[in-house]
């Protein structure tokens, strides 16, 4: 079960046609986190970016509407500012990387901790990949190799951000996403939760919220994929 004090924003993606890096959810961030300042995780590195280049890329994004962002590469001791930070955000890009590097450093436990005990947690991409219960339902290829797939498991399901739809008018033959989610499936038994650009998943007081304008599309083992709506998302959906 979903941890009551757990306040988790799961995003799909930080960028969406037409919109610029984190345009399009930055309201949504400043009232999700009821505070002026964010540490920020830079350690997925998308398309290898500087872990200082990624931090600004997040400042230029959210310190115009007053919120501070922080780098946590930054600081000397990394378990401290995590145990103590306002808000947490962890980034997109590589999600094996990301592990890897939490995992390195020591600092799964105090990501759980922090956050079991209120303090809000925002992931995009990867950093959503985190709050389910394994990486295996990553988009991204596994350029290092994690101790472990397991990831931090605030959430009873696994998720599949960027979920994309199969294209009717495409020449392409090779696996959709929905193939290769109903081979996980072959090994594993959790949901899936696949969310669409633009959409995310809203967490607080134990209830699931979806929000967007897209559905998401759960995948269970041995079962027909289902559709769910934008609001609030019943546990019989996400539970095997």
């Amino acid at each position: 079960m979903i941890n009551s004090n757990d306040r988790l924003l799961v995003i799909s993606t930080s960028t969406i046609y037409g919109y610029s890096f984190l345009e399009y959810i930055k309201d949504e961030i400043k009232e999700f986190i009821q505070s002026d300042e964010i540490i920020f995780v830079p350690y997925a590195r998308p398309s290898g970016v500087s872990y200082d280049d990624y931090t600004q890329n997040v400042k230029d994004a959210l310190e115009p509407i007053g919120i501070s962002v922080k780098g946590l590469h930054t600081f000397e001791n990394k378990k401290e500012a995590i145990l103590h930070a306002k808000a947490i955000f962890i980034g997109g890009g590589n999600t094996f990387l990301l592990l890897k590097t939490l995992y390195e450093q020591g600092l799964v436990e105090e990501l759980r901790s922090a956050v079991h005990n209120g303090t809000p947690y925002i992931g995009t991409s990867a950093g959503s990949n985190l709050t389910g219960l394994t990486i295996g339902t990553t988009n991204d290829m596994p350029i290092v190799y994690p101790p472990s797939f397991d990831a931090l498991q605030f959430l009873p399901f696994n998720l599949n951000p960027h979920y994309l739809d199969p294209d009717p008018d495409s020449k392409h033959k090779g696996e959709t996403r929905e193939t290769r989610i109903n081979e996980f499936h072959k090994f594993n038994h959790q949901v899936v939760v696949g969310l669409r650009e633009g959409s995310w998943l809203r967490v607080e007081n134990g209830v699931v919220e979806l929000k967007g304008t897209l559905s998401a599309r759960i995948f269970k083992q041995d079962q027909t994929p289902i559709e769910i709506e934008s609001g609030i998302v019943s546990e019989e959906i996400y539970l095997r």
